[in-house]
């Protein structure tokens, strides 16, 4: 079985470390085209592709003989604040240094999964006040070299007398760190109200928007999409898990005012989040027809949302393709290709050039690695920052019943 548990990385004198130079040897990688290959890192960024045995090795080199190499993945809607306490006895603790702990091992368990960069969505107002995006921001700055930790503040309410404190208290986040502005417009009396002034807000400081909505009423939506239309940065909404209980016709109309504003959805096929109350997947085959980009997420990690949550891209992308009918490369391009552009980052290849972002599974196939694929090896920046091993042995005697069969089957 894996080692679930969070691994600080190789230390300087580990042969996976980069020297001075920052170069790094991939050797004997699969890809998903089928070739093996060398792949040469430094920088930061792919140097070279090259067949196996082809390129020069620097100091450090990692043999891949038996791992597929992948872009690698990212996580674009998790919950910092609240990860890792469902089995807390009592109120959950926001006190600074319980929150900074448990969004830092969080960071650590999705890192070893394979997500290089992390969106965080954190609560600002209600008791926790400015508190829990304080220490979230600490935890992004003791992960800066392993993971790229963004946070959102999402304040509760921001129209009518309370929403001039949630205002204001989003005006402080952002002054404090926070790249994202977002929230659940959902929760407010007045939803458009609220999501006209995270829009207002954020084209003022140039921020990204990520907001929640169960995306069950499509004329609301709709007005929010042509809200959006051409803010840069980007709006990512998410889950949208109401839009599969609408007819399929509503869904096409919504749809295509999505796409036309270039709104990202951020499914979560896992389950749901801290702020969603009712679960389902948005219909990500009907979104995608139309042209909106789908990305998915993880959402709650073993909190009161999703006491068993993982927080792994690779579960969700394996339940895009298994329940959702998404080929194996479309539900990889979710977790990883569609994540990183909700995130804003650029797009990752495995070839010359692009960012050194990986994450090698054992396997031969990308299908195979979406059904089974403990043994995992991450790259963030050009250098290995994670590891995950799993070792399977069957006892004796369960290996010679196994053997035994297809004798016993000819014999039938």
């Amino acid at each position: 079985m894996p080692d679930s548990r969070p691994q600080q990385p190789s230390s300087p004198d580990s042969p996976d470390t980069p020297d001075a130079s920052g170069g790094l040897l991939l050797c004997g990688a699969r890809l998903t085209d089928g070739r093996t290959v060398d792949v040469r890192l430094g920088d930061g960024r792919i140097e070279a592709v090259g067949t196996a045995g082809s390129l020069t090795a620097p100091a450090a080199r990692v043999d891949l003989g038996g791992y597929l190499l992948l872009p690698a993945t990212a996580e674009p809607h998790g919950h910092g604040d609240t990860a890792l306490t469902a089995l807390a006895q009592g109120p959950v603790s926001y006190e600074v240094q319980d929150v900074q702990r448990r969004a830092t091992e969080a960071a650590l368990l999705q890192l070893g999964h394979g997500a290089t960069a992390l969106r965080s969505h954190v609560r600002i107002g209600d008791v926790q006040g400015l508190d829990s995006l304080q220490a979230v921001l600490q935890a992004r700055r003791s992960l800066r070299g392993l993971v790229d930790l963004s946070v959102v503040a999402v304040p509760r309410l921001l129209t009518g007398v309370a929403g001039a404190d949630g205002i204001a208290m989003l005006r402080d986040a952002v002054k404090m760190g926070a790249s994202v502005v977002g929230g659940c417009p959902d929760l407010d009396p007045d939803p458009m109200g609220y999501a006209e002034a995270v829009l207002d807000l954020a084209a003022e400081h140039g921020c990204a928007v990520d907001l929640h909505t169960d995306g069950g009423n499509p004329a609301r939506l709709a007005r929010l999409a042509a809200m959006a239309g051409g803010l840069r940065p980007g709006v990512a909404i998410g889950p949208c898990g109401g839009l599969g209980r609408l007819p399929a016709d509503a869904v096409v109309r919504t749809a295509e005012r999505l796409a036309a504003a270039g709104v990202t959805v951020v499914c979560l096929p896992q389950g749901g989040c801290g702020v969603a109350e009712r679960r389902g997947t948005a219909p990500v085959r009907l979104l995608r027809s139309a042209g909106v980009r789908v990305a998915a997420g993880s959402g709650a990690l073993r909190d009161v949302a999703n006491p068993v949550g993982r927080g792994d891209p690779l579960e969700a992308a394996y339940l895009l393709a298994s329940r959702h009918g998404l080929r194996p490369e479309e539900a990889y391009g979710a977790v990883s290709s569609a994540a990183r552009a909700a995130l804003g980052l650029p797009e990752v290849r495995v070839e010359a050039g692009f960012p050194a972002e990986l994450l090698a599974v054992r396997g031969d196939s990308l299908a195979g690695a979406l059904s089974l694929a403990y043994s995992r090896v991450v790259v963030h920046r050009g250098r290995v920052v994670a590891r995950t091993s799993a070792v399977r042995e069957y006892c004796d005697s369960a290996a010679a019943v196994a053997l035994d069969l297809p004798r016993q089957g000819r014999g039938a």
